[in-house]
């Protein structure tokens, strides 16, 4: 089990000092130092892992009596990926703090249980763990192609594959062939794992899946998407950027293409 405890407030340690989805940075790097250099107050401190050596700690900015400079996890996706995921973590914890403070038991108040990372009820004991929703995400290959969709919620015309939550009574693979489905009308077939990634926004986990085209004309569902369309590796648009496992599908899917191209 992890050793989540602060001791000694001159131990050198980075500092995930998190407002929602936000983290305190200084020039785009994690604070490194002691709590009594940064002026933060290691009683609340808890120790998430372990990066470089060096312990990573989790605040809530709440617990600092002063204005920090926040980053969102985003900006950090260009970090080591250990690093990243640690950062992750300490986000969803925070969540965690804010969203589960009362139990689904019985009502009580629930508190922070250090040695469990968990909220724990006052009242009936009932210990709650970080919410993590699983959701799927998948790369569908039609010969030399790539189908790639945008949203509207994302800026700047950028495309990326397709992803949804799993319902209840679902397996991994009847998620990816129903979302691919419902948001672009296509069946698909060959549905294989690739990788996971945790997606702190807020507190999802992304198992990602390669998948081949079976059938169907591309219709998006416009509820959901602004386009979808099928793309060769020299026609992609702007893509899901780097460090996310959006685009390791991508990549991995044109990579796929081009050395089977080759032969």
């Amino acid at each position: 089990m992890l050793n989540n405890s602060y001791n000694n407030e001159n131990s050198i340690a980075y500092w995930c000092v998190v407002n929602g989805s936000d983290l305190w940075c200084d020039n785009g790097e994690l604070p490194l130092g002691t709590a009594q250099e940064l002026g933060l107050p290691e009683e609340k401190a808890v120790c998430i892992g372990r990066y470089d050596d060096r312990p990573v700690m989790w605040l809530n900015d709440s617990h600092v009596d002063r204005e920090l400079s926040m980053l969102s996890l985003r900006d950090l996706l260009g970090y080591p990926e250990a690093l990243f995921l640690l950062c992750s973590r300490a986000v969803q914890f925070g969540h965690m703090t804010q969203t589960q403070r009362f139990c689904g038991q019985c009502g009580g108040r629930n508190h922070f249980n250090h040695s469990q990372l968990a909220m724990q009820c006052t009242e009936c004991r009932t210990m709650h763990y970080p919410r993590i929703f699983p959701c799927v995400i998948v790369a569908v290959r039609k010969g030399d192609k790539i189908l790639l969709a945008q949203h509207p919620r994302h800026r700047g015309g950028m495309y990326t594959v397709i992803a949804g939550f799993v319902e209840a009574g679902e397996t991994l693979e009847q998620c990816v062939a129903r979302e691919v489905k419902e948001e672009t009308g296509i069946d698909t077939d060959n549905i294989r794992y690739f990788g996971s990634q945790p997606w702190a926004f807020p507190s999802s986990m992304m198992m990602a899946f390669l998948a081949d085209y079976k059938s169907g004309e591309v219709k998006p569902d416009y509820t959901e998407l602004t386009d979808a369309g099928w793309y060769g590796p020299d026609e992609i648009p702007l893509v899901a950027p780097e460090g996310t496992i959006a685009r390791a599908l991508i990549e991995q899917t044109l990579d796929d293409i081009r050395n089977e191209s080759k032969r």
